[in-house]
């Protein structure tokens, strides 16, 4: 299986010389995915080399355990789920921009999209919604379409509203994120894995920023 650790190589010059890379880390936890993957402390060491906007999703059971350690660690954004925090989402907002990070949340394929609404209409919302593309836990998962009706419907809702997606994205599939209002673009498996993980991205951007023209 590869990991952030196999890839970090090809991470860093994406990131370091100026390439169209600004997505850090996904910290997992064995309660809310099968997988265990590195947090904080790779933010902190990344942060003394790049001002990037290091975007942080946290697929944790208790994501305000993590506020602090990623907070001092330099993350820009911090992206919890819907699912592990429906008794205490506006207390994690709140925490998230105290500490100068940009509040995300994320729900997985099978929660309704309307779980995410109270958090993007509050008084102190959340500034983006991910929606998982694929079961998370693991790279290289096939892309779930079915998925692109809840990007409609928070795009149609919400137009200035970041949407980022998360699972299965890379040349083949870009386009309909795009075209369903996708803005923000997750991806891991089709990058490091090509040969030229620059002309992948690259290539992803100009999708979006195409849609974005037309919608």
């Amino acid at each position: 299986m590869r990991t952030v650790l196999n890839d970090f190589p090809i991470f860093l010059k994406l990131i370091l010389v100026g390439g169209p890379f600004d997505r850090a880390s996904d910290c997992f936890c064995r309660h809310f995915v099968p997988n265990l993957t590195i947090g904080a402390p790779v933010i902190e060491s990344l942060r003394k080399h790049t001002s990037a906007y290091l975007d942080c999703h946290l697929m944790v059971t208790n994501p305000l355990d993590y506020i602090e350690p990623f907070g001092k660690a330099g993350a820009s954004g911090f992206t919890f789920h819907v699912e592990a925090s429906k008794d205490n989402w506006q207390e994690l907002i709140q925490k998230i921009k105290s500490k100068g990070m940009r509040p995300g949340v994320a729900l997985k394929p099978k929660t309704p999209i309307e779980e995410v609404y109270p958090l993007v209409e509050n008084e102190t919302p959340v500034e983006m919604v991910l929606v998982m593309t694929v079961e998370p836990g693991f790279g290289g998962q096939k892309f779930m379409p079915e998925t692109m009706d809840k990007v409609r419907a928070l795009r149609q809702k919400y137009p200035s509203l970041d949407i980022e997606v998360d699972g299965g994205l890379g040349p083949s599939t870009i386009d309909i994120a795009a075209s369903a209002g996708a803005n923000c673009i997750v991806a891991g498996s089709s990058v490091f894995g090509a040969s030229e993980p620059a002309q992948v991205i690259s290539l992803m951007r100009k999708s979006v920023e195409e849609a974005q023209k037309i919608n």
